[in-house]
Parts: C-alpha cells; sequence; structure tokens
C-alpha cells in the first residue's frame, strides 16, 4: 500500500512538473513573441545622420599633407561641433577629372545617400587642357544626379594658372558660374580664393597649398554651404 501510494504520489509531482514546462513553455514563447512585435523605442536625443559628400580631387584628398589636416577634415570637425546631425564623407580621389567623378558618382549616391554633395572637380580637366565643353557636360551629368537623388550642390570653382592662356583660362572659369546660374546652384566662385597669389602657401609644385593654408579653403566654403545643411531638413528641390 504504502508503494502504491508512493507511485500515485510522484505519478501527481511529475504530472504537475509536466504540465508547469509545458505551461512556462507557452508562457514563454507568447512573452517572446510580445516583445518581438513591440515597437522599439528610439534613444532620447538622437538624430538620424546625413551625410555631406565630397566629391573632389587632391584639393580635397589631402595631397602631400599630413593626416587630418585637409580643409575637409576641417569641415568635419566643424560640422561634428555646429551640425552634429551631419557626417562628412570624403570620396575625393588625386588627379580625378570630372570625367572620373561622372564615372563613380552613381555608386557613390546608392551607397552614402548624401543630403549635399559638394562637387570641387574640374582643375585636373584644366590643367590638361581637356575641353572645356565637356568638363562641363560632365559637371552638369553629375548635377542632375544628384538632383535626381534629392541630394542639394554646391558647386566649387577652380581657376587654371594664367599660363594655360587667357581665353582658355576665362572659359574655363566661367563655367562654373554658369552652371550654377542655370541650375540655381550654391557656388564656391574660387576655392584658393585669399592666397592663389602667394607662393609661399603652396607646396613646392605650386598647385597643392600647405596646411597653412587648408583653414582659408574652408572658410571660402563655409559660407555656401551652411544654408544647404539648414536647407536639407525640408523637402529636397526637383
Amino acid at each position: 500500500m504504502r508503494l502504491k501510494r508512493r507511485c500515485r504520489l510522484h505519478h501527481r509531482v511529475l504530472k504537475a512538473w509536466i504540465v508547469r514546462s509545458v505551461l512556462g513553455r507557452h508562457l514563454l514563447a507568447a512573452l517572446l513573441l510580445f516583445l518581438a512585435a513591440a515597437p522599439v523605442p528610439a534613444q532620447l536625443g538622437t538624430k538620424a545622420s546625413s551625410a555631406v559628400l565630397v566629391l573632389g580631387d587632391s584639393l580635397s584628398a589631402e595631397y602631400g599633407l599630413p593626416r587630418d589636416t585637409g580643409w575637409v577634415k576641417l569641415l568635419a570637425d566643424r560640422i561634428a561641433r555646429k551640425a552634429p546631425q551631419y557626417n562628412v564623407v570624403n570620396a575625393s580621389i588625386s588627379g580625378d577629372t570630372t570625367s572620373g567623378g561622372r564615372a563613380r558618382l552613381a555608386e557613390l549616391l546608392q551607397r552614402v545617400h548624401p543630403s549635399v554633395v559638394i562637387i570641387e572637380l574640374g582643375a585636373n580637366d584644366g590643367l590638361r587642357g581637356l575641353s572645356v565643353e565637356a568638363m562641363r557636360a560632365n559637371l552638369q551629368a553629375m548635377i542632375d544626379a544628384c538632383e535626381r537623388q534629392g541630394a542639394r550642390v554646391l558647386l566649387v570653382g577652380i581657376r587654371v594658372p594664367p599660363n594655360y592662356g587667357s581665353v582658355y583660362g576665362e572659359r574655363f572659369y566661367e563655367v562654373f558660374a554658369e552652371l550654377a546660374r542655370q541650375n540655381h546652384l550654391a557656388l564656391v566662385p574660387f576655392l584658393l580664393e585669399g592666397f592663389a597669389d602667394r607662393l609661399e602657401m603652396f607646396q613646392a609644385d605650386h598647385i597643392h597649398p600647405l596646411p597653412q593654408a587648408q583653414g582659408t579653403m574652408l572658410d571660402n566654403v563655409w559660407p555656401h554651404l551652411q544654408p544647404l545643411l539648414r536647407g536639407s531638413q525640408s523637402s529636397p528641390r526637383r
């Protein structure tokens, strides 16, 4: 009799354990489903990051400079202080032309999804004496590609050295202002404004600015970029 009662007791304990285990698994599964379906609250004080894409050549790629001393790095530091919802992506390549920038822009737009694109290209077209009209077509194609993606464009103007001749030099320089006017773009008239005639501000090649000139380059860009950082919070222009 004692053995039978003990067996019945063990049976009830085992049955209760099984029931609790099954119910526990169901409750756990239900809890996990609930947590999976519940929305995850955003962290307080965080903002979605927007990108400023710099598409440039050696003037923006720190050619011949110590690392992190170029104007684009100085721009990233200033934006981190003044507009921290933005981050800077520097896609500049030394030696690049408007043709090269045009060829690689589509992939950059898809990967970065920038709010603002700074186009600093054309210097190498001029130094190689390439067609001004081809440069214009390449810049226009890049402007169109950016605007199709909803990105605002800041066009950066540059000049060629005077030994390329006044006719070519003026035709080259005028392209930037004409494109900015036709497309209603923000324009940096001349990236090297304020020191272009001071040889002591350039490296030995007399083409690439030294570190002490990079702050002036940033100051030439900033007044034209800052309104775009505010404006890109609204609906993009189509």
